[in-house]
């Protein structure tokens, strides 16, 4: 399983929403990307320090994206292929198939994206996102 959607490019889901809110998803086929946030169930219960997939040095869980959190919530940026009806087509997915979906938000570069200064302990490892998958330590 990819640990985050740039290491998922290509891997196809499928984001079904009951029958009831198929009138929320107006507007959304415009979109090429979306957020989903989504409820890490099958994460044990919650540690303040946790060892990321890209490190072998513990992090305070705040400076990670470990699914092991205090508030098990996820969440991926995913590009939308197509809409039909209440079900959403999506690529570069990294996400656990029957995971709750708690929120759709629209992806939008001019709020979303920034230009940063740093990036931490994530200096020397980001590049090896695309090749690292889950190896069951959250699990």
């Amino acid at each position: 399983m990819p640990i985050q959607p740039r290491g998922a490019k290509g891997i196809k889901g499928v984001v079904e929403l009951k029958p009831k809110y198929v009138d929320g998803l107006k507007g959304i086929e415009g979109l090429s990307h979306i957020i989903l946030l989504y409820h890490f169930h099958l994460s044990k219960k919650g540690s303040l320090q946790v060892t990321p997939f890209l490190d072998v040095h513990s992090h305070g869980v705040f400076a990670t994206r470990a699914p092991e959190r205090p508030n098990p919530v996820g969440m991926s940026v995913v590009k939308l292929v197509r809409v039909e009806g209440h079900t959403l087509h999506i690529e570069n997915v990294d996400i656990v198939d029957g995971t709750p979906l708690l929120d759709i938000k629209p992806y939008v570069p001019m709020f979303d994206v920034y230009k940063v200064d740093r990036i931490g302990w994530f200096t020397d490892i980001a590049r090896r996102v695309r090749k690292t998958k889950a190896d069951g330590r959250f699990a």
